[in-house]
């Protein structure tokens, strides 16, 4: 790397938060790269958000439960954006071959064990993010298949550092046995005042125009294959990357499906 693609540099910025704004400081990179580069300092904002909301839930008397060690929600639909298929892609691929063959195993394993419960055509297409009984239905019944994630290994996720923010935004306050059962017991979410995923995912399909924007997780060695790096796309120096991503936030406003998947899908479920 030369000096450029070094240095670095502070820049401070205000998103609105619920009813209120929130301002961060994140440190980018000064010289040229693109969104797919600064997954990391996106991946730090969304964590600052969600300390945020846990302070004031454990304010309230309330505490998050998810921990490690609990794979609970490591066996739902994840919808991946494009550029976080991307970064992954370029991990799996420095990984030792044996390694890489492993990781491909898994996702061919879940893949037919999807086909074989005639899932993929409706994940391929149903709106996941729809407030449907069919999209609930879908999310109950993938759910029920209790098909672990490819990176999950002894319960615990091997990508955490790096997950996708989706995976992030996935909170509970409830008993962690609540999320494997939610036919018959009640998962309690934690409401996110700003879901970061939602901007990946309107960035994807504006590059994208006949996608969503994201894949099913489950996909990604199938889309690896496709050679794609959409991060190119939304590129300059690191202030105008990130400026592209924060003026597209008024997008996440809306309530995230994420954190609701099991809840709301558990009336329907129970019918």
């Amino acid at each position: 790397m030369d000096d450029q693609q070094l240095e670095t540099v502070s820049v401070e910025f205000t998103v609105g938060v619920g009813d209120g704004q929130f301002t961060a400081t994140a440190v980018v990179p000064a010289g040229r790269t693109n969104l797919t580069q600064i997954l990391p300092v996106l991946q730090s904002l969304e964590n600052s958000i969600i300390q945020g909301v846990s302070a004031q839930l454990n304010a309230a008397g309330l505490s998050v439960s998810c921990k490690a060690g609990c794979g609970a929600c490591c066996r739902q639909m994840v919808p991946l954006s494009i550029f976080e298929a991307e970064a992954l892609t370029a991990w799996i691929r420095s990984l030792p071959e044996a390694h890489q063959e492993e990781l491909a195993r898994r996702f061919d394993q879940s893949l037919r064990k999807l086909a074989h419960a005639g899932l993929i055509d409706r994940m391929v297409n149903e709106d996941w993010f729809a407030e449907t009984e069919s999209a609930r239905r879908l999310a109950i019944d993938y759910l029920y298949q209790r098909i672990p994630c490819p990176f999950l290994e002894e319960e615990s996720c091997t990508i955490h550092p790096f997950r996708p923010l989706i995976c992030r935004e996935y909170l509970v306050t409830s008993p962690p046995e609540h999320c494997y059962d939610p036919a018959t017991l009640q998962a309690n979410p934690v409401h996110l005042p700003l879901n970061l995923s939602r901007v990946l995912n309107a960035l994807g399909a504006e590059l994208e125009h006949d996608s969503r924007g994201w894949i099913p997780l489950l996909f990604l060695f199938a889309w690896m294959e496709s050679g794609a790096h959409p991060g190119e796309a939304i590129s300059g120096n690191g202030p105008q990357v990130l400026y592209e991503f924060v003026k597209r936030i008024d997008l996440a406003r809306a309530p995230s499906r994420s954190a609701d998947t099991l809840s709301s899908g558990s009336s329907e479920a129970a019918k």
